[in-house]
């Protein structure tokens, strides 16, 4: 290394010039992924990162830049128009599942057996918030019938 760059302890950085990097393995805990995760986005081009001899390094402003740009699900498009819009009332069967504080998989459940409507769009199964609900009223807040 040469006299210029030096290791920022407390937040694991290398400052060249001005210009801090990080190693794959910080930038997978800055971001709270896998090391795979990093080298996926540097191979397909969506992280920007340089190999000096046999170690990769990313500018923490390109990190930034990627964490800004990466995909959610959230941001997922269909006909132009947002999958899940919560001012619309459309939700995803995750976002159903924290709502209803139940496993995502009894909101697939019900919707499978017919207790809860849900509509494909895409790849994507979008839960309406009367359907939601609807649901929580018939069958997750009724009482059991006794005798």
């Amino acid at each position: 290394m040469d006299a210029e760059m030096t290791w920022s302890q407390n937040r694991g950085a290398l400052q060249d010039g001005g210009v801090k990097t990080v190693s794959i393995t910080e930038a997978a805990r800055i971001n709270n992924v896998t090391r795979q995760a990093i080298y996926v986005a540097i191979k397909q081009k969506k992280l920007k990162a340089s190999k000096e001899a046999t170690r990769w390094t990313i500018n923490l402003e390109d990190l930034e830049e990627y964490r800004r740009n990466k995909y959610s699900r959230t941001k997922s498009m269909f006909n132009g128009e947002l999958l899940f819009d919560e001012r619309k009332g459309y939700y995803s069967v995750n976002q159903a599942a924290r709502i209803l504080n139940v496993p995502a998989q009894k909101i697939y459940y019900a919707t499978r057996v017919g207790l809860m409507k849900a509509h494909r769009k895409g790849a994507a199964w979008v839960i309406h918030v009367d359907d939601i609900k609807y649901y929580q009223e018939n069958y997750l807040n009724r009482k059991p019938k006794v005798g």
